[in-house]
């Protein structure tokens, strides 16, 4: 059998910006960034922006989606079904949801999925399965379940990036929820905006409010993503402030303060004591590529396989090379979209129903119950 040319790279973690690869840099970065956007209005919506190889780097944006679930150090989904009370409960969901924001890269940008592309890997005994079901708007799909935990996770979203002279910010339409079964419970939340400074000083994060409920104990969290100042030079960077509250009575319980790329503590209301309830050192560092198992039944549409001659381009630096092989993504791209026109087709998901709510929002729904083990797998 012919072998698949299969490019798996290390995901994201905390120490990234002081051990990032070389080759997910852009020469003269911010010169050839500003050359980029100098014909781009603001206000401009960014969705159908492309950008050159030099400017990404090797992994597509459903990699970046899945690697926030499954590449992880500690057991922070386990909490969120072996907490005694559902208080505990909502405070492990919290932690979990503060550790799927990733540090990002300034000035590189994962590629754009094509329509159809999935990402499927499997950690222990949760299985992660992500597919782009929509191509304009953007969407992406999540199932993951780990039947050992009783735990299911639906995440769909699409980002709206949106120029704004000095800076971009990428708002993230969509949906998170998280089903803790054995209890019952299901935690629904949103995700934070990024916000990409470009000038005085460049710089990337995580901006914005992002709310938790519990549907079933009206039990809450409001979370504040901040960045630093304009000038880039507070030291609050990266911090997030928040509440716990219980919605029935709108009380108070824990406020919540820290910084999500090092510790978020929680301070009871009742006797003023804290304690650190995420640690992102402990949580996202020394994070190890997936690897393949089973290289045969790996899906022709995984994203690893799809992007995999640019993926090697870019690390090699061949941007020649890289050049090409994105080309030949995009034009195939377009050229089966000719195809569905010419027999008026119209494409459809393979792993999630899509449909847009009567307010025109999009929403996702997984076809199966349970998502099958992969043949690429992750400690």
């Amino acid at each position: 059998m012919q072998k698949k040319n299969i490019v798996l790279t290390k995901p994201f973690s905390i120490e990234n910006e002081s051990d990032s690869d070389v080759s997910y840099r852009a020469p003269n970065l911010l010169r050839r960034l500003l050359s980029l956007l100098k014909n781009v209005r603001r206000g401009s919506d960014l969705t159908r922006f492309q950008l050159p190889p030099q400017f990404n780097f090797p992994k597509s944006q459903l990699q970046c989606y899945g690697e926030s679930i499954y590449s992880i150090s500690s057991n922070l989904l386990s909490r969120c079904n072996n907490g005694h009370s559902p208080l505990d409960r909502l405070i492990s969901v919290v932690a979990w949801s503060i550790s799927t924001t990733r540090p990002p890269i300034f000035g590189v940008a994962p590629y754009n999925p094509t329509l159809g592309e999935t990402h499927h890997v499997s950690k222990g005994n949760l299985n992660v399965l992500l597919e782009q079901v929509s191509h304009h708007p953007p969407v992406s799909a999540l199932h993951a379940t780990d039947e050992k935990e009783n735990i299911e996770i639906i995440w769909f979203h699409y980002p709206v990036p949106k120029f704004n002279g000095t800076n971009v910010e990428a708002e993230v339409h969509g949906k998170r929820q998280l089903k803790v079964l054995n209890h019952g419970e299901t935690y629904e939340m949103n995700s934070p905006n990024l916000f990409i400074r470009i000038l005085p000083i460049p710089g990337v994060d995580w901006v914005g409010n992002v709310n938790i409920r519990c549907l079933e104990t009206g039990l809450m969290a409001e979370l504040c993503f901040k960045t630093q100042s304009f000038l880039g030079l507070s030291g609050n960077q990266r911090l997030i402030k928040g509440k716990i509250i219980d919605s029935s009575s709108s009380k108070i319980l824990f406020e919540v303060n820290g910084h999500w790329d090092s510790t978020v503590t929680i301070k009871d209301m009742k006797n003023a004591e804290s304690r650190v309830i995420y640690d992102a050192k402990e949580a996202i560092s020394g994070l190890q590529a997936p690897i393949v198992k089973d290289e045969q039944n790996v899906w022709p549409t995984e994203s690893t396989l799809i992007w995999s001659e640019l993926s090697q381009a870019i690390m090699s630096q061949d941007w020649e090379k890289a050049t090409e092989a994105k080309k030949f993504v995009e034009e195939k791209q377009r050229d089966l979209l000719r195809e569905r026109e010419s027999k008026r087709e119209t494409w459809v998901p393979k792993h999630f129903t899509l449909c847009q709510n009567k307010e025109g929002c999009w929403e996702c729904l997984p076809i199966q119950k349970l998502v099958p083990n992969s043949p690429i797998t992750t400690l």
